[in-house]
């Protein structure tokens, strides 16, 4: 089953102990504005679990040293972490070929990576990129820069008033001229879980190549690239309780092998002479430079804890957290959850009646609850609802409902301030 036809329906796990889990991830003991810390923004980040911040420690302490470059004991050990981890990434999102796994600083720079290096050297004027109405930026203004260097055309298929892809008008929108279909796997704004077979099959019958961009999806749901057939797969590390300033991009080999390198200098290249340079192999031709090598172990350890864990009992442990919160939520007087979908990840974002979503934010996080407000970096999507901003409440695996109740109470509390 792929990730996108998961059902969503709430079920109890009794395999899955969040007291126990709580319990490996020592910020959740941290006290904000001495109340005791409620942490509802997972969508912008999560926090770390004790296995990843050892994993740190353990390099910085026992094996630093730059890979691929030295002979010595504790280069070698570096380099076996480093690549290590990108087998256990390979193996994490299915994909068949370690050198698959490109190594990048987040889901921004791998969408940047395929724009520059893929993109930009083959569109022609004319040429189509098709995204749909509920990107991130990230997904949107690379693909605006390549058609303003290239000529090509931006296209965009709209969805509904549930926060739905509209299928119909999305197979309009590709045409004999649409070259590359990049579109989000789950709403960052909306929580909305895309159809991807459906849409990669679709987009590949026409001939276009497909880019996901995965940043809301990988901490929450399964994902087989070799079997939903994408050419690229773009995530990062820090939504998926690893650490920041790491991302991975997958690529197909054949397609990797065919671009140019974006970046140039150390561990990219093969020889260099003033007059020409020979570039290494795929993955290393895309990664140029020392790259976090820390991060990379750290992000390694982040999947084997998500693993050990299972997808299945996460899973199900967040829709169940959603399902209580949208009914919760839903309950309250002058509040609209904004985005509906009944295929959705576990996020609810929201506005309340005469009460701007910055104030939410700031009644909240006197009470310790730390949610996201604002346009969340999907102005189009802000645009589409006719709201300025909204209020966004985003669920990880060791989120309870307890903390659900205490957004409730919170939210009653900034009801009760402006009076309503």
């Amino acid at each position: 089953m792929s990730s996108s036809m998961i059902n969503t329906q709430p079920r109890l796990s009794h395999e899955f102990d969040v007291g126990s889990v709580r319990q490996d991830f020592p910020i959740l003991n941290t006290s904000v504005h001495h109340q005791k810390l409620v942490y509802l923004d997972n969508a912008a980040t999560t926090q770390k679990p004790q296995a990843v911040l050892d994993a740190l420690t353990h390099y910085y302490q026992h094996d630093n040293a730059n890979v691929h470059r030295g002979v010595h004991a504790l280069s070698e050990r570096a380099t076996q972490a480093f690549e290590a981890a990108r087998e256990t990434v390979r193996h994490f999102i299915g994909a068949r070929h370690a050198q698959e796994i490109i190594f990048v600083r987040s889901t921004t720079e791998a969408i940047n990576l395929v724009a520059g290096s893929f993109a930009r050297p083959r569109l022609k004027p004319d040429d189509e990129i098709l995204i749909t109405e509920m990107e991130h930026h990230s997904n949107i203004v690379p693909w605006q820069l390549v058609c303003q260097q290239t000529g090509a055309c931006l296209k965009v298929a709209p969805m509904d008033d549930q926060g739905i892809l509209q299928m119909h008008e999305f197979e309009k929108q590709i045409g004999p001229r649409t070259r590359l279909v990049a579109l989000t796997h789950v709403s960052n704004a909306l929580g909305s879980i895309n159809p991807l077979q459906e849409i990669i099959h679709l987009a590949k019958s026409r001939g276009a190549v497909v880019l996901i961009d995965g940043a809301q999806a990988v901490a929450h749901l399964p994902v087989n690239v070799s079997q939903l057939n994408c050419d690229f797969y773009a995530f990062s590390g820090h939504k998926l309780y690893g650490p920041t300033g790491t991302g991975v991009l997958y690529g197909r080999a054949e397609l990797l092998e065919s671009m140019p390198p974006w970046q140039g200098g150390g561990d990219m290249i093969r020889s260099v002479t003033f007059e020409h340079t020979e570039y290494n192999d795929i993955p290393y031709k895309f990664e140029a430079g020392t790259p976090d090598i820390a991060g990379v172990i750290g992000l390694a350890a982040a999947i084997r804890y998500l693993e050990n864990l299972g997808l299945g009992p996460i899973h199900a442990h967040e829709q169940t957290l959603l399902h209580y919160a949208t009914e919760r939520l839903s309950n309250l007087p002058g509040l609209r959850i904004i985005g509906q979908s009944p295929q959705k990840s576990s996020l609810i974002s929201f506005v309340m009646d005469g009460v701007h979503p910055h104030d939410i934010g700031t009644i909240l996080d006197g009470e310790g609850i730390a949610i996201r407000t604002g346009h969340h970096c999907a102005m189009p999507i802000m645009d589409h609802f006719k709201v300025p901003a909204t209020a966004r409440a985003s669920f990880a695996l060791y989120n309870t409902t307890e903390e659900i109740d205490a957004l409730v109470s919170g939210l009653n509390h900034v009801t009760q301030w402006f009076g309503k």
